[in-house]
């Protein structure tokens, strides 16, 4: 006999979705969210509220975690970071924005696969660094950046970023997708082994480099017509 499944626990999701849409507050939506599902799923208030509290607990120190490391590099930027940046990138002679980031790309996605995620992010590295140089390696050939042409460089800076780190992690056999996947497959009677997923995660790695490197590349072929036809629209020479 097939058992039936029910469906109302889900509703915990569209609480998120109508209360991310509205811009309520994050953590009242998650919380209604929660209490949502547990009832739904005919869980006692009690042990719902104990769920709650015992998840808050061992998340307690996520805001320092967080909150710490942008606290330490807005005080970086506030003592030049991004200008020493923009400095030694426009001492590179064959520095290009596309070169800079295909560079970047690389090396986020490489991180990725062998596990080291933290290392990048756009708050403690695209912001402060990738995109301040990308925006001097392109001042540095082409002039003056109308404000239109870097607010599209630091857009692919942020993009690089996810790029690498998105197909970068399901190469890393103990990263949650890869344990995801593997747990799905045994469930329903295929039983594989980790390693196999995240080896056939190598070609999708490979071809998402090779795709947005080549976007990269033609974004330093475009630049200075799109530098031309910002500054035209902004009415400079």
């Amino acid at each position: 006999m097939q058992t039936t499944i029910s469906l109302w626990p889900l509703i915990g999701v569209a609480v998120v979705i109508v209360g991310f849409v509205l811009r309520f507050n994050p953590v009242l939506v998650v919380t209604v969210a929660g209490i949502a599902t547990g009832l739904a799923a005919r869980m006692p208030l009690d042990l719902i509220l104990a769920k709650l509290g015992s998840g808050f607990v061992k998340t307690r120190n996520l805001p320092l975690t967080l909150l710490l490391p942008l606290a330490v590099i807005g005080l970086l930027e506030r003592h030049g970071l991004r200008e020493r940046a923009q400095a030694w990138i426009a001492d590179i002679r064959s520095a290009t924005a596309g070169r800079l980031l295909v560079v970047y790309l690389f090396i986020r996605e490489a991180a990725a696969a062998l596990g080291l995620t933290l290392l990048g992010g756009h708050a403690p590295m695209v912001r402060p660094l990738v995109a301040p140089m990308t925006e001097a390696a392109a001042e540095k050939a082409h002039g003056p950046l109308p404000q239109a042409v870097r607010d599209r460089l630091r857009a692919m800076a942020a993009a690089t970023d996810n790029v690498g780190l998105f197909f970068g992690e399901d190469i890393f056999v103990a990263f949650g997708s890869i344990v995801l996947m593997q747990t799905f497959l045994a469930e329903n009677g295929i039983v594989t082994d980790p390693l196999h997923i995240a080896l056939w995660g190598i070609p999708t790695a490979i071809a998402a480099f090779l795709i947005h490197a080549a976007r990269l590349i033609h974004l330093d072929r475009r630049l200075p017509q799109d530098i031309a036809r910002a500054r035209a629209q902004e009415g400079q020479p």
